[in-house]
């Protein structure tokens, strides 16, 4: 046989999907472990035809499972973001979304001991070397999925997943406010703006959607249709990526942290409509609106490490999330209004700025299992 296998399972794991597979199972971290996960996924090609992955950011996602490594873990989870049209793979930062499919993954595969009934499984998640938990429900020995839990961006329902990620702050730059202040005054090519730059899960810079010319309930034809605006966002990124210390200038952090920090441009709760579903997300549904740029796109749904993010930000006074809830103590439950309609946050930070709860609920399912064939012939030295 001139191909060999590598065991996997492909998961939808919140609105997002990717690549399970376990650590032994790869080459050791470093260019040959990449070479393999961009053959796996069919990378680099817009269609991604030759590989497993779905040629679209969010099913074009990586997880990477092993035992856990350190006091207290139940098991150890690496993520990656693997480009469609670069021979890139980004182990920069986390994905929320796809954090929910690792304890079931790791239940069903036998990685962690588990009962019948409520699981709670604690997650070292590896790229940003944070704690997280997941409460999984288990029904005759594997992770339930059945149940009545909907979330924007999945059709039906399926069993909850409830990820705690208030170990998360500084995930990424060792502090919560990484420049130390609520909001900053950044230089930008067309003048100065206000933004919040807030790390809790993965770092997102916000912005108000009328300092870059938008409403902030624009479609994704509207944003992705506009090179203009995609490039002035992925400038405002840039600059967030070098004062968080990600990287040393705008070109570098395109290159080499392409997928984090995120941007958020965010404005107040009001009606906007969803083409897809021919749907009309309401006011009184949402506490404010925001629009997520992933990978230099938009995002479809929401980042599940972005609502983490949110929740957070909204309770830290003087954050432009914060003033646009107008509400100096909001309440626990933060309603984000996505493109495709609410996802709630649960979140509370105390006076000095510590965070106490970051929960999210999402869902999870396998939906194959089997290898993923590569040609013996390129990848023999």
């Amino acid at each position: 046989m001139d191909q060999f296998r590598i065991p996997c399972v492909i998961m939808r794991a919140g609105t997002s999907k990717g690549i399970f597979l376990k650590e032994n199972d790869l080459p050791a971290p470093g260019p040959e472990r990449d070479k393999v996960i961009l053959g796996i996924f069919g990378s680099p090609d817009k269609r991604q035809i030759d590989g497993l992955a779905g040629a679209d950011p969010l099913t074009s996602k990586l997880a990477v499972i092993g035992p856990g490594s350190v006091p207290g873990a139940d098991v150890d989870y690496t993520f990656a973001q693997v480009s469609i049209t670069d021979a890139k793979v980004d182990w920069n930062g986390n994905c929320g979304n796809i954090s929910s499919g690792v304890a079931p993954f790791a239940i069903d595969e036998s990685i962690v001991r588990c009962h019948e009934g409520l699981n709670e499984v604690t997650i070292w998640q590896t790229n940003t070397q944070k704690l997280m938990k997941s409460y999984v429900m288990v029904e005759n020995g594997k992770a339930k999925v059945t149940g009545d839990a909907e979330i924007a961006g999945v059709p039906g329902t399926a069993a909850p997943i409830q990820m705690d990620m208030s170990g998360t702050a500084g995930a990424a730059t060792g502090k919560l406010l990484p420049t130390g202040n609520p909001v900053d005054v950044i230089g930008t090519s067309r003048g100065p703006i206000e933004a919040s730059i807030v790390d809790c899960a993965n770092p997102v810079i916000f912005v108000r959607a009328e300092s870059v010319g938008m409403k902030g309930t624009e479609d994704q034809q509207e944003i992705d249709g506009n090179p203009e605006l995609l490039k002035y966002l992925e400038e405002i990124r840039g600059i967030a990526c070098v004062k968080c210390g990600m990287a040393k200038d705008l070109e570098d952090a395109t290159k080499n942290s392409p997928a984090f920090p995120m941007v958020a441009f965010i404005t107040e709760a009001q009606d906007y409509y969803y083409p897809p579903e021919d749907k009309t997300i309401k006011k009184e549904d949402v506490d404010l609106v925001s629009r997520l740029m992933f990978m230099q796109v938009l995002h479809k749904t929401y980042a599940g490490t972005a609502t983490v993010c949110t929740g957070v930000a909204a309770k830290i006074k003087g954050t432009l999330v914060n003033q646009v809830l107008h509400n100096d103590n909001p309440p626990e439950l933060v309603r984000i209004g996505h493109p495709a309609g609410m996802i709630p946050c649960y979140s509370e930070v105390d006076e000095n700025n510590n965070v106490k709860k970051a929960a999210i609920v999402r869902t999870a399912r396998r939906l194959m299992e089997g290898y993923a064939l590569l040609e013996k012939a390129k990848y023999q030295d």
